[in-house]
């Protein structure tokens, strides 16, 4: 690990923003906007009550909440108190959230009250049971060691605690005892454990150090070029690698004023970029679509926004044009990261050309090495799919207490078998196609269904669309595509080869047939109203296979000649 940080820990950033960006705006939410020293006020008070309430340096502490105000302080004061964070999914239900705390044997939570419509402490107490008996061991009788829930709201149950009551029992704290904590975090100290989302099997922690967010976090921002006085809109959820990190620790480091975003709609982000004259907005490619094709779009002053960083799934040529054209944004880049590498292993750089942006993730971040090996484990040549690799400093020290995954994941040489597939080309940008266990064979032939996926988007009347492999008497294995129809009344040409007003589902594999080889031609198509993503923008692509088989969708007849 590298010895020049500028900050030694997540600590040491803070206190050094509230110093260095005294009077900048740090969070503006809603009505509040609170100055980087403010912040800095809070974050301290919010480290006191973690150590009134007992809270050792390696504890883990959870939090279950959408982006808030709250949310930063609360994290960034658990971290203070020497804590190790544990974001918690908003999306997930009572037993999947209780399943994380369980594992991670957390010992304090922050839980928001009602969001959405749904009450998180309702749903905690379903999973994890009521009050202890006689108030012994934590507040929760399915979750002995959580010795600490904290509602992040003016109410809360009588065994638990509202955030005013929790602050001010942190009161009695010296500021001296929290410095002294903060002070005593290492560089090489566990900073959080992010749980990996789960797309093709149960989520596993990724356990990082200070040192590795604040390095990856260092390059990102001076790569992405992020500068003090920014105004970045944060829509990517703070449970995530990306909106934590790339969103608060980036900010901290460069002096950026952070407006959370609890839940994205288009109609309130546009409304943000012009009220908050927000000039940074990364988020997945969705999210951009959503506002190019808003119809309210123009009544918004969208000027502002200069910085657009996207990534986790394809990115159309067409919206990068539409985001320097329409909205003028000068820097527009795409990236490639995970969990277990601290969220950043490839970035395009400022200045690459269009077709380097959205048709790559961009090259190897200073001080990392990529390649792409076969199924042996050997080097493959520029223009070769195969498993993407990476080794270096923000490589996670493991998985949380599983030796046996880590193992798997990581081998005896340092190198991160990511289970993406991808191709590096001359100048050593990565094309990431596909996950390795979202690759399916169709008689004898391996599909990616990036390619397909690719090559569908083309057609005029698809917004979007996912394919799946699924099992196939004959073949071993066939294509589904789960696609999504363009509502923008623009009908395709005759010759798209799609009679009608409509787009069936026998069209478009007829359609298909004249874009790729047979046996890459999804054998059935369901068009649906969306595609079932994770926080990140990732399609999951496992509920997907379990929709699987048949549902009365069209299915391609055989063609000849090509083995499938």
């Amino acid at each position: 690990m590298r010895g020049d940080l500028e900050f030694t820990s997540i600590p040491l950033l803070v206190r050094t923003a509230a110093r260095r960006y005294a009077d900048r705006e740090a969070v503006v939410e809603g009505r509040t906007r609170l100055s980087y020293r403010r912040l800095g006020e809070r974050v301290e008070r919010a480290a006191a009550a973690c150590l009134a309430a007992g809270v050792e340096r390696g504890d883990r502490v959870a939090i279950w909440a959408p982006n808030t105000l709250d949310w930063i302080v609360s994290a960034l004061g658990a971290v203070t108190a020497g804590a190790v964070l544990v974001p918690v999914n908003t999306r997930f239900k009572g037993a999947e959230a209780a399943q994380v705390l369980a594992r991670t044997r957390s010992r304090l939570l922050f839980i928001t009250g009602t969001f959405l419509g749904t009450s998180y402490v309702a749903a905690l107490r379903a999973a994890a049971g009521g009050p202890t008996e006689g108030g012994k061991g934590g507040p929760l009788a399915g979750l002995p060691q959580l010795r600490d829930v904290v509602v992040l709201a003016e109410d809360a149950p009588a065994d638990f605690r509202t955030w005013k009551d929790f602050l001010a029992a942190g009161g009695a704290v010296p500021g001296s005892v929290v410095r002294a904590r903060a002070d005593a975090i290492a560089p090489e100290d566990p900073s959080d454990i992010i749980f990996t989302s789960g797309t093709t099997g149960e989520p596993k922690g990724a356990v990082v150090t200070h040192a590795q967010t604040l390095r990856t976090f260092g390059v990102w921002s001076e790569l992405a070029g992020l500068v003090e006085g920014d105004r970045y809109l944060i829509a990517n959820p703070f449970f995530h690698t990306f909106g934590y990190k790339a969103g608060i620790i980036a900010s901290l480091m460069r002096g950026a004023t952070m407006v959370p975003q609890p839940v994205f709609t288009a109609d309130a982000v546009l409304a943000n970029i012009a009220a908050e004259r927000i000039s940074v907005l990364p988020g997945p490619p969705t999210l951009y679509q959503s506002l190019l094709d808003h119809p309210a779009r123009r009544v918004h002053d969208l000027s502002p926004l200069r910085l657009v960083v996207t990534g986790a799934a394809v990115v159309p040529r067409r919206l990068v044009d539409r985001l320097r054209a329409e909205l003028r944004v000068t820097t527009v880049l795409t990236a490639y990261g995970m969990s277990e590498a601290t969220g950043v292993v490839t970035m395009c750089r400022r200045g690459d050309p269009a077709e380097v942006v959205a048709g790559t993730s961009g090259r190897a971040i200073p001080d990392t090495e990529i390649k792409v090996v076969g199924p042996d484990g050997a080097a493959l040549p520029t223009g070769e799919p195969g498993e993407i690799l990476v080794r270096g400093y923000q490589v996670m020290s493991g998985y949380f207490e599983d030796p046996q995954a880590t193992a798997q994941a990581i081998d005896s040489d340092g190198w991160l078998h990511t289970g993406d597939i991808g191709v590096l080309d001359a100048e050593g940008n990565l094309r990431v196609t596909d996950r390795l266990k979202d690759m399916f064979i169709v008689g004898g032939f391996n599909v990616y269904p990036a390619e397909v996926e690719q090559s569908l988007a083309r057609h005029p009347r698809i917004a979007e669309v996912a394919v799946v492999g699924i099992p196939d008497e004959r073949l071993g294995e066939v294509g589904k595509a789960f696609a999504v129809l363009r509502d923008d009344g623009v009908l395709p040409q005759a010759s798209d080869g799609v009679p009608g007003e409509g787009l069936t589902a026998d069209a478009l594999i007829a359609w298909a047939r004249r874009q790729m080889a047979n046996y890459k031609v999804p054998r059935e198509v369901e068009f649906v109203t969306g595609l079932p993503r994770n926080a990140s923008g990732k399609i999951l692509k496992r509920q997907l296979r379990e929709r699987g088989g048949p549902t009365g969708a069209a299915q391609a007849p055989e063609g000849p000649g090509t083995g499938a």
